[in-house]
């Protein structure tokens, strides 16, 4: 059997961690789009204030196979 994938962006955010912002963007992810098969960091920051981390974020391509 073959399939075809499409790749998409997202980002997002957590006030916990890198872990967090992943699971909160594939989570997300998975409700907008069927078939969500992975997901890859693609690249990862940090928001400081006051020298202490306040949030992390995440940017991810996600691929989902077409029907």
């Amino acid at each position: 059997m073959t399939s075809v994938a499409r790749i998409t962006t997202i980002s997002a955010r957590s006030e916990t961690s890198f872990e967090d912002a992943v699971a909160v963007g594939v989570a997300r992810a998975s409700e907008t789009l069927r078939h969500v098969s992975g997901a890859w960091v693609k690249d990862q920051k940090v928001e400081v204030q006051g020298g202490k981390i306040v949030e992390w974020q995440v940017a991810l391509e996600v691929t989902f196979v077409l029907e």
